[in-house]
């Protein structure tokens, strides 16, 4: 398997609180890979590290590769680009814009990255509501839908500038079972069918479980 994101000797500090220490992890092209552990752990703290929403401490031995990209040789801004470029997100509070209906939302990534006309990309966002059932919705503003659909707008979102790895924290947390359920179903689908790797903290025990790989997080290190 090839290794989409490759980082090692990985730490985090708060003040004196350290989050994470020394962490190595890979994730592959095209796997689900579910980050578990108790609460206090540091899985989003990790999930924020590798998908680069926040910055590791600076140690000498500390990488973090995306393909045969030094990520920590990015300033700010180049590294929000490359985020929306190449990366995608799904929260446990969908965090859909609720000033703006369900195909607005979906563009929003593809707009801060210009690739195409506005045409093209409302209907590539409008594809991809449909593909989640959600083409009697796209005009709809969030407060209009329920729980689950709300996510599926997330999802969609997710997915607009193709990324090549999805990160998700909690992402059926907020579901009740048979939402969570059809969630984590497209997951799975969305990997067979687009070739994305997805990186997922999780206590769902379920998803887990029909990942390809789990890492369990204790104490802020790696539980093996």
């Amino acid at each position: 398997m090839k290794t989409l994101l490759s980082a090692r000797q990985i730490s985090k500090h708060y003040g004196t609180l350290q989050v994470l220490n020394k962490i190595d992890i890979d994730v592959y092209e095209n796997e689900i890979v579910s980050i578990v552990g108790p609460s206090g752990a540091g899985k989003t703290t990790l999930l924020h590290l590798l998908s680069t929403l926040d910055r590791p401490d600076l140690e000498p031995n500390s990488r973090l590769y995306f393909n045969s990209t030094n990520l920590a040789d990015l300033k700010d801004s180049q590294l929000s680009k490359f985020r929306n470029q190449n990366m995608g997100f799904i929260f446990q509070f969908h965090e859909l814009l609720p000033e703006f209906t369900a195909l607005e939302n979906v563009c929003i990534p593809g707009w801060l990255a210009p690739k195409r006309t506005t045409d093209a990309l409302e209907k590539k966002a409008l594809a991809l509501l449909v593909r989640l059932g959600m083409e009697e919705r796209v005009n709809h503003k969030p407060s209009a839908l329920s729980g689950g659909e709300q996510q599926r707008v997330a999802v969609a979102r997710a997915l607009i500038n193709d990324p090549k790895i999805i990160f998700a924290d909690e992402p059926s947390g907020n579901l009740d079972t048979e939402n969570a359920a059809h969630l984590h179903d497209l997951f799975f689908e969305l990997q067979q069918q687009r070739g994305c790797s997805f990186v997922i903290v999780t206590h769902n025990q379920k998803l887990a479980q029909r990942s390809d790989r789990i890492i369990r997080l204790k104490d802020g290190k790696i539980d093996s």
